[in-house]
């Protein structure tokens, strides 16, 4: 199956309410007057690091990127779980989880370790709070916003071939979350881009049931020659959201595009409409 027939088939699962019909990145539930947000993510060997990566780096980056998620809510951390694959250079996966955990004062829960003699995988869940309501989701873009995107984008790309300028940006990302607090009580839609941004603008749009129509010269990518390739790359981990055209931001972000009626397609690139999903960026066979 592929990565989205197998979340369809999910879908026909019963479903927690606050699953949001599993089209968001992370589950919420209600507590009196709180709302936990919940996240999950893995990484594998040979996907999403290389096998002579240093383990300290991949153990930043599985916070990292589960840390991302809960920024795309607007939450604050409360803590972590994981899972380890024990055989490798633990005791680095150790240092690179208290670098980690220290950077963004976030305490581990618990978790669990297995032996394995294969690739190995790591896998975590972030909890956190939710610091406004309604908590952003991805379904909630509205038609005349403008669609804005952190950072700079394909940073990580670049790193990832080995760009020393860049390094950093592939091994040990960023989570944007003091940006996700101050942009949750604001925003339409809001988001991570881990997919590719071009993928993950399809995503919010075919969320959202309308179209975001993209110049992709407003995008800004770290290697403009090779401005597709940066769009649909990756592992940037930067935060994309809607906003009604005009509202001040309290910190740097770039309009890249609109929200629009919906049309023939979720995604309009300089244009042209972008239907299907498919080479937009990374998905999982």
């Amino acid at each position: 199956m592929t990565e989205h027939e197998f979340l369809a088939a999910l879908r026909t699962l019963p479903l927690h309410k606050g699953a949001r019909g599993l089209k968001d990145d992370c589950g919420l539930i209600e507590i009196g007057d709180e709302t936990l947000i919940f996240n999950h993510d893995s990484m594998a060997e040979g996907t999403h690091f290389r096998p002579e990566a240093d383990l300290a780096d991949v153990a930043w980056k599985l916070v990292a990127i589960n840390l991302s998620d809960l920024a795309s809510k607007g939450a604050e951390p409360i803590g972590v779980l994981f899972g380890h694959a024990l055989g490798g250079n633990d005791r680095q996966f150790i240092e690179g989880l208290r670098q980690v955990l220290t950077a963004y004062d976030v305490p581990l829960l618990g978790g669990d370790t297995v032996a394995t003699t294969g690739a190995s995988t790591y896998s975590m869940t972030a909890i956190g709070r939710a610091t406004c309501k309604p908590v952003p989701s991805r379904d909630a873009a509205r038609i005349g916003h403008g669609v804005f995107v952190t950072g700079t984008i394909g940073r990580a790309m670049l790193g990832f071939e080995g760009d020393k300028e860049y390094l950093e940006a592939f091994n040990r990302p960023r989570p944007q979350i003091d940006a996700g607090k101050q942009l949750a009580p604001h925003v339409g839609a809001m988001m991570d881009v881990s997919d590719g941004l071009l993928l993950d603008i399809h995503r919010m749009a075919r969320a959202s049931e309308l179209s975001i129509s993209v110049e992709s010269s407003a995008v800004p990518v770290a290697q403009p020659d090779r401005r597709g390739e940066c769009m649909r790359w990756g592992d940037d981990y930067e935060l994309l959201f809607t906003l009604p055209q005009g509202t001040q931001l309290p910190f740097p972000a770039t309009m890249i595009g609109t929200v629009e009626p919906r049309g023939s397609a979720p995604l309009y690139l300089d244009g042209e409409a972008m239907a299907d999903a498919e080479g937009l960026g990374y998905q999982h066979s």
